[in-house]
């Protein structure tokens, strides 16, 4: 899954970004308003980080902008401004959380993960289907209670289509979920993908609908 993190601080963009990947997620940095603007309400993310202090255009007039256009992907708003009328004034605005400076990178990204939780409809932190789990706290998979070592790739697209059970997936769109925005991308990569994670796992959860993509379905058992 992708993240757009707008920040203009190049250094705590850099640290959020590497947490957001160490957690297993695509994470992507942009530093001027505007183009955050049109990145957030012209591409798919699963969740928006978003810095308030922004160069062009202040990150509460983007967050109003998304929320009046109609995007509605989850934004975990930062900022160094820490009185309860701006926090108020944010989630007023359409924030789904909000996080003063200085955080420590633990809280951020579990702060995040519960935004996804809320936007997919679960309350548990890991997910199961049949005898697989995944555990984005602890980047975990295991099969039947045993281990799997996956590489970052493979977690990705297992925990998208998790995130997703019971919607068939287009392998575009889980081409623009897996890889940064500016990768290279074969157009065979997400079928060999899916056939070793498939080979991996050793359980039939992932189905191919074909000409239109996979899915986990709801029922899978």
């Amino acid at each position: 899954m992708r993240i757009l993190v707008v920040e203009d601080e190049a250094r705590i963009a850099a640290d959020v970004a590497d947490a957001i990947s160490s957690g297993g997620f695509v994470a992507e940095v942009v530093a001027d308003g505007e183009d955050a603007w049109f990145r957030g309400g012209t591409e798919s993310y699963a969740a928006i980080v978003l810095d308030l202090g922004l160069p062009r255009i202040d990150g509460l007039t983007i967050l109003k902008r998304w929320r009046q256009e109609g995007v509605a992907t989850p934004v975990l708003v930062l900022t160094a401004r820490g009185s309860w009328t701006e926090r108020v004034d944010g989630i007023d605005a359409g924030a789904d959380d909000y996080l003063p400076k200085p955080f420590r990178m633990e809280e951020l990204m579990a702060r995040l993960r519960a935004l996804l939780r809320r936007s997919s409809g679960r309350a548990q932190p890991a997910m199961t289907v049949a005898n697989v789990t995944l555990d984005p706290r602890t980047r975990q998979v295991s099969v039947g209670g045993v281990p799997v070592a996956l590489t970052p790739l493979e977690f990705r697209l297992l925990n998208y289509l998790l995130h997703h059970r019971g919607r068939v997936i287009s392998q575009s769109e889980l081409s623009d979920n897996l890889y940064s925005h500016d990768s290279e991308r074969d157009s065979n990569a997400i079928e060999a993908l899916v056939g070793r994670l498939r080979r991996k796992l050793k359980a039939d959860i992932i189905e191919t609908r074909r000409g239109f993509g996979y899915v986990v379905a709801q029922d899978a058992s």
